[in-house]
């Protein structure tokens, strides 16, 4: 069984949303030649999508090909829009999480669904998210790596997932049982990478490392042992600057330990009195695309702690979904059944 926490979907049509909340800067789709559309920003082409984005038959031929038993689907996160009005944003998440709510009605055992919320009102995104959950019939949320700063509500700061206003987001995950999928997005220092399309190559990666070390230093994973969370594309950097990061943390307390005094690999795998283990305190998805950092994420979080995640259908995904895991003859069948659909079972509180 195969079941794929990271994948993205959409509707197929949805109102001009610059007309309908009168200011711009929303996706529209421009359906401009069969199969296939372009996501639209004002004039700015953002991304060409076709059709396995939006029509579920499409996408239950190309699962089943693959051998995947079940999508986990969520929004592309450019829909997350925190920097629009709060309630616009309120409005545009309900509208995207019914029809995923009724994707996964009409089809219970290929898809699973998680919402999206409006992380810029706290308070609006619990009860969201508490909508998602008790109504829809979703397992969570997808939120982005940080809430951007929001003119509509004065607000200058861009908010990193630390920030005591976002408390009310993670006590209703907790609360709820919500299963939390941080996706990077808006990617950080994309004003200096306009070439090689550096932006999804180098900032993806810092995004989810600093939300990773936001959560961590921050002290939320403290605050809230029982939130699950998980982390796309293999916790970006963050696994692969562990060491300097714990390093920084012995050296200069008073710069990294100022809010939480735990080590940070306290929360990565670690071997308990007994010589068992005990698995990292959160989840990331197994999106690495090279099998010595797959080994790596293993050794760091442990088996139980690593899900399959295929990004499914954008180019930076894998292409064959869970092949990775699959051809890893190191790894035995008990841990790529785990790694398939075990870990994916426990984030989602399957």
């Amino acid at each position: 069984m195969k079941i794929d926490i990271h994948t993205h979907i959409l509707p197929r049509d949805w109102p001009d949303l610059d007309a309908k909340y009168g200011y711009s800067g929303f996706v529209r789709l421009d359906h401009y030649k069969p199969c296939c559309a372009r996501m639209m920003i004002g004039e700015r082409v953002f991304r060409e999508i076709t059709d396995n984005v939006w029509d579920p038959k499409r996408r239950i031929e190309e699962i089943e090909c693959a051998g995947v038993s079940m999508q986990v689907l969520s929004t592309v996160p450019v829909m997350f829009s925190y920097w629009a009005k709060p309630a616009d944003a309120l409005d545009l998440s309900q509208r995207l999480n019914d029809h995923i709510a009724k994707l996964v009605r009409d089809h219970p055992k290929q898809f699973a669904g998680l919402g999206t919320i409006p992380m810029q009102d706290p308070d609006l995104a619990a009860g969201e998210l508490e909508r998602c959950v008790r109504e829809l019939g979703l397992r969570g949320a997808q939120i982005g790596t940080h809430v951007d700063a929001n003119p509509y509500s004065g607000r200058i700061d861009t908010l990193n997932l630390d920030n005591a206003s976002l408390q009310p987001v993670w006590s209703a995950a907790e609360e709820l049982g919500a299963a939390i999928f941080v996706h990077p997005w808006d990617m950080l220092g994309k004003e200096r990478m306009p070439k090689y399309w550096l932006p999804w190559l180098v900032g993806m990666p810092a995004e989810t490392c600093l939300a990773i070390c936001s959560m961590i230093f921050g002290g939320v994973l403290e605050r809230f042992p029982k939130l699950r969370v998980a982390f796309a594309h293999g916790g970006g950097a963050f696994p692969f600057t562990i060491g300097r990061i714990e390093h920084a943390f012995h050296v200069r307390p008073d710069l990294v330990a100022t809010d939480n005094d735990t080590n940070p690999r306290k929360y990565l795998a670690r071997h308990d009195d007994n010589d068992g283990t005990i698995p990292a305190r959160f989840y990331v998805d197994s999106l690495v695309h090279d099998a010595d950092a797959l080994k790596m994420l293993l050794k760091l979080l442990g088996v139980q702690r690593v899900a399959f995640g295929s990004d499914y259908p954008f180019p930076l995904g894998e292409a064959h979904p869970g092949k990775l895991i699959e051809s890893m003859r190191e790894l035995s069948a008990e841990d790529k059944a785990q790694l398939l659909s075990g870990t994916a079972r426990e984030f989602l509180g399957i």
